[in-house]
């Protein structure tokens, strides 16, 4: 019985690929081999995410040359970096052979420029040729973007001409939804979808069938590109240089995933975090990530704090614990929000299954814990050299305590709120967000002058 068969039970599939993968990779390599076998190249690149870095490799070793280029096309950046590491030019030179040259240029920028050098110098001249011109470009840009596998028909072209130019084309291009038409300069002046080919005779010519082409210049931003996809409908567009002639072509696969990758980010980045897998991250790393945005709040929580005591004047130790409310809750809001952003485009993503939950729950919380730490210790730190009078250490001390604890707890918040949602088939993205802010500003208050005033005594 093979691994994947083992994973189910009436039909119906119990373990994710990834946690086969887990699995085989603790076996034998026959065993190992059966199951790459029967898994898609995204579940693998996916999968060895959750593996060391022996085992990532193990599992890559295994794969034959064209999948290993399959599974870095899919892979994210962080795993492609640590494999490449342990390959030799040579090797990467075979890898990259049958990969499209947009996918090389990207998995090439990886590498340092003496390696990407020695890459090139391994494979064809035309294709290194080919490779540098595209590499020449802004990857954020439709040249970054756009593949140069593509076919072209010559205007006036007879349609039969234009079908065995597909078929016979097709090794040689990415898969496409049809043909560009081209004047005798190389400009696009048409677009011929392959249903159109088929539809009508092969005696008919193209310039009968085809439409107007949509056209960008190669610098236009890929952001603007996916637009233009999405705006027109249409499958695919022509790249053009300043002169007009086609150099590339961008497909509404491209476009989806230039669009899903930057609304992502504008997500992550606004609650204050880098766009990257947060929950396959080390937590120092996310924790670098996410402290920018704290310390801010930090800042801004004490001018708040010192405003209010400028208002209030002398006041008793109950007035002074409530001076800094405002610091707790917008720490724990931020923290909370945070934790669940990330876990809500987690599980939309599918970058969080249900057997990744308790780790993931536990790291989050970590992160809160040295974020509230140091946020503390900062804040103690101010007070130390800004309060006085009698207690004013404790005082300080009691504040960073409270802060450490109620950061932590949003935290954890932030995460149990999603995961509880999911669990009772209610869409987190929905209830999360208003429900956390509530219930993180409430318990964060209640934790933060429980633990104050227990360490002061009041």
């Amino acid at each position: 019985m093979s691994a994947l068969e083992k994973g189910k039970v009436d039909g119906e599939v119990q373990v994710s690929p990834r946690e086969v993968l887990r699995l085989a990779v603790e076996g034998t390599q026959q065993h190992l081999q059966e199951t790459i076998s029967e898994l898609h190249e995204a579940d693998i690149a996916e999968g060895m995410l959750d593996l060391s870095d022996r085992e990532a490799w193990i599992v890559f070793e295994s794969l034959d040359v064209e999948r290993r280029g399959e599974v870095l096309s899919e892979a994210e950046d962080s795993l492609r970096e640590q494999l490449l590491e342990q390959l030799t030019p040579r090797q990467i030179a075979e890898i990259v052979k049958g990969m499209a040259p947009d996918d090389v240029v990207d998995l090439l920028a990886l590498s340092s420029s003496e390696t990407s050098e020695r890459v090139l110098r391994n494979v064809e001249l035309e294709r290194a040729q080919e490779l540098r011109r595209l590499a020449a470009f802004d990857p954020d840009t439709a040249g970054g973007l756009m593949t140069t596998e593509f076919l072209v028909v010559e205007l006036g072209s007879r349609i039969g001409d234009a079908i065995k130019l597909l078929k016979h084309g097709l090794e040689e291009a990415e898969e496409g939804q049809g043909l560009f038409v081209v004047d005798a300069g190389g400009k696009p002046v048409g677009y011929v979808p392959d249903r159109d080919l088929l539809r009508n005779s092969i005696h008919d010519t193209v310039d009968s069938v085809m439409t107007d082409p949509i056209l960008v210049p190669v610098d236009m931003d890929q952001e603007d590109v996916a637009h233009q996809i999405v705006h027109y409908s249409v499958n695919e567009l022509a790249v053009v240089d300043s002169a007009g002639v086609i150099v590339g072509v961008v497909s509404s696969d491209d476009a989806q995933e230039v669009l899903e990758d930057e609304a992502n980010e504008d997500m992550l980045r606004m609650v204050g975090t880098s766009p990257e897998l947060q929950t396959r991250l080390s937590i120092i790393r996310r924790v670098r990530a996410r402290l920018p945005l704290q310390a801010l709040t930090v800042l801004g929580g004490l001018v708040t704090a010192w405003i209010i005591s400028q208002v209030l004047g002398e006041t008793n130790k109950d007035a002074d614990l409530l001076r800094f409310i405002p610091i707790i809750i917008g720490l724990a809001g931020n923290v909370g929000i945070q934790a669940s952003t990330i876990l809500v485009r987690a599980f939309a993503t599918g970058e969080v299954e249900p057997e990744r939950e308790g780790s993931v729950l536990a790291s989050e919380t970590m992160v809160g814990l040295v974020i509230g730490l140091l946020c503390g210790l900062a804040t103690t730190g101010v007070l130390l050299g800004t309060e006085q009078g009698e207690d004013s250490e404790r005082f300080a001390l009691a504040i960073g305590a409270a802060i450490a604890s109620a950061v932590t707890w949003a935290a954890f918040l932030g995460c149990v709120v999603p995961m509880v949602c999911r669990r009772v088939g209610i869409d987190p993205a929905v209830v999360a967000g208003p429900f956390l802010i509530t219930i993180s500003d409430i318990s964060g208050t209640a934790l933060y002058l429980g633990v104050a005033g227990l360490v002061v005594g009041v």
